[in-house]
């Protein structure tokens, strides 16, 4: 009997432990934000006909919920809708938004795309050829990548192809602190003369990972060709380091895919004025 009621003991300690520590973490995420998302999947083809070339419209918009702050809530809102659709749908409400938004796509896309589209038929030598520079798409997925404290990370995918040689995709994040209830820029996180240092560690390191000792040996390989190779205020902050991420053209040709480049605090420690 006495062995039991220590088992039981020990359970109950256990379980008061873990209740406490998962209290302990939420509490620690400020505003107690809950998440949600809308999901679309559209597809329509021109001229209502099935056998024509389509577009598709894929959306997974993540967006806040709850709140123990409505403002903060309303204000993630604006903020996300912004980024994942444009400034002219910001004020509206989520559900509004994906809905006017999809709708707007496949009415401009059959707008722009069916006179073009009789016309080309009239010529056409190979339909296949034909179809496929008619046939867009565009997704736009959107997540939590990161929320502790007063720190939330908010990252956008964005995927489109509207007719030429391939498609465009670009990644992009917002850093928002909580406690301001706005996102963070370069000049929130560092001081001083940061941003010629920022520049020579990120040469240092793609010098580094590209196995290469000079500026001239990596421009070479194509960094630098479509654009400076600078401090970029897309980036994200990690317990690690702070990233910054370089979509395609954005410093090299697109073959060689976007870039991401990682700086360690310790590497920063000087110049840095902001705390995860």
């Amino acid at each position: 009997m006495k062995k039991q009621n220590v088992v039981l003991f020990v359970t109950m300690l256990s379980l008061s432990y873990l209740f406490s520590s998962c209290i302990n973490k939420m509490s620690n995420r400020i505003g107690n934000l809950k998440f949600d998302s809308i999901q679309v999947n559209q597809t329509v083809h021109l001229f209502n006909d099935t056998a024509k070339p389509a577009c598709n419209i894929a959306i997974n918009f993540t967006y806040p919920i709850k709140a123990d702050d409505s403002t903060l809530k309303d204000s993630l809102n604006v903020y996300f809708i912004n980024a994942c659709f444009g400034e002219k749908y910001a004020q509206e409400q989520p559900q509004s938004v994906i809905k006017t938004y999809v709708e707007e796509y496949v009415q401009e896309y059959r707008h722009d795309l069916e006179p073009m589209y009789i016309e080309d038929e009239k010529n056409k030598e190979n339909e296949s050829s034909v179809d496929n520079w008619y046939s867009y798409y565009k997704n736009i997925e959107s997540h939590i990548q990161y929320y502790e404290k007063n720190l939330l990370i908010y990252r956008i995918d964005y995927n489109e192809y509207t007719g030429g040689a391939h498609g465009m995709y670009s990644t992009s994040f917002l850093n928002i602190d909580l406690s301001l209830m706005r996102p963070l820029c370069l000049d929130d996180i560092f001081i001083g003369e940061y941003k010629e240092i920022l520049t020579d560690l990120i040469w240092n390191q793609l010098m580094s990972e590209n196995n290469v000792s000079s500026h001239e040996e990596l421009e070479d390989l194509g960094f630098g060709s479509t654009g400076e190779i600078a401090p970029t205020e897309n980036f994200y902050l990690s317990t690690e380091g702070i990233t910054f991420y370089y979509n395609v053209y954005d410093i090299a040709p697109y073959a060689m895919g976007p870039i991401k480049i990682t700086i360690p605090y310790p590497m920063i420690e000087e110049i840095l004025n902001y705390q995860l």
